[in-house]
């Protein structure tokens, strides 16, 4: 490929990435992509599409295929003893696929390209440069675009430590199961109809699935004869806050542009929107607006993290909130209708007060 210009350079083909690239090309901007990998891309992702990711999605225009996915329709809370669950509200739609699935959504990349460097309106290649009126980048949590941009390193909370794989196993459950350990969250979607992923998260990097899953001895269970279909990968999770997301022509999309921590599940859905709202600002003219609009998306599932994560390692806290949305399912219900953004701030202000009453009273 002999590009010499473009309007807008992407760097990063992840899905933030492509989704990025295809917002902008709706906009009437050209555009390229460029990443140093070799495709598919694959990480550990708990691979569920939340409602805030399958509505962006629909604003790209891009479609899934029911063969290569599994609808999510509710969100179940387990502990040893109990359990909990909540519907996602009428005409909100969740998904979950395989994250290699995203990288065929239809824009047209230079894989295994590397980019060494930007420097004001020129992207600079191994064997030549490009000019682009603006760069995205969409290279990860590490990005060396936040990097050349200036933009600083992100402050962010303490880490925690997630590892993934796939099974070969009918799916049980067309709810995201969340179980809820001691040590650590295990984290199961179906992801078509004869495969599920399994995460687990926790605060200790040697916590691997395999010394997990007996703290959760009903997902032990179902997996014990199930045939491994992919090999464990693990990443670092945490909520990582940049002051800035924008410099000049240069702005971050993505996890290059922060975090949340991944219990949410709103990693995915956090990119597709950010893609949507940087497409909008750059027909404007206005990476300020984008920073605005970064800063709103951030607002709920930052706040679902901290809910979410304040269960973490508390045995007895777990136990005693899920007994209360068992018996009270409407509380249930309002987070979850918030965390699928059918529910407002304000709204869920009585919703909160309350799952803090319920957190006091396990103390």
């Amino acid at each position: 490929m002999s590009l010499k210009e473009t309007d807008v350079f992407v760097i990063g083909g992840g899905p933030a990435g492509l989704a990025a690239a295809i917002a902008a090309k709706h906009q009437g901007f050209r555009v390229a992509v460029a990443d140093g990998a070799r495709p598919p891309i694959d990480k550990a992702c708990g691979e569920a599409l939340l409602p805030n990711a399958t509505f962006a999605l629909e604003k790209l225009g891009v479609e899934i295929s029911s063969n290569e996915s599994a609808p999510i329709r509710g969100v179940r809370f387990l502990t040893s003893d109990n359990s909990a669950e909540a519907m996602f509200p009428a005409g909100y739609r969740a998904l979950s696929v395989r994250r290699t699935v995203l990288h065929r959504i239809g824009i047209e990349l230079l894989w295994q390209t590397t980019v060494s460097g930007i420097s004001g309106n020129e992207v600079q290649l191994a064997d030549r440069s490009i000019r682009a009126a603006w760069i995205i980048g969409a290279d990860g949590a590490g990005s060396r675009v936040r990097r050349w941009a200036n933009l600083g390193a992100p402050s962010r909370s303490s880490s925690r430590f997630s590892f993934r794989r796939h099974y070969r196993v009918k799916p049980w459950t067309d709810r995201l199961e969340i179980y809820w350990g001691k040590h650590s969250q295990g984290y199961v979607t179906a992801v078509n109809g004869e495969e599920v992923c399994v995460a687990v998260a926790s605060s200790n990097p040697r916590v691997r699935l395999d010394e997990a899953l007996p703290e959760f001895p009903e997902l032990a269970a179902r997996l014990s004869e199930a045939q491994m279909t992919s090999s464990e990968k693990g990443a670092v999770t945490a909520t990582r806050k940049l002051a800035c997301v924008w410099r000049k022509n240069v702005a971050l999309v993505g996890d290059a542009s922060g975090t949340v921590d991944a219990i949410t599940g709103e990693g995915l859905g956090l990119g597709f929107n950010q893609a949507l709202a940087l497409a909008d600002s750059l027909t404007h003219g206005n990476l300020a607006a984008y920073q605005s609009a970064h800063r709103r998306l951030a607002q709920r599932p930052t706040l679902m993290a901290r809910l979410m994560l304040s269960l973490d390692g508390r045995t007895a806290v777990q136990k005693h909130t899920i007994a209360v949305f068992r018996r009270y399912p409407e509380i249930f219900r309002r987070l979850i209708a918030f965390h699928a953004g059918a529910l407002s701030p304000m709204r869920l202000a009585f919703g909160e007060s309350v799952f803090g009453w319920t957190l006091s009273k396990a103390r």
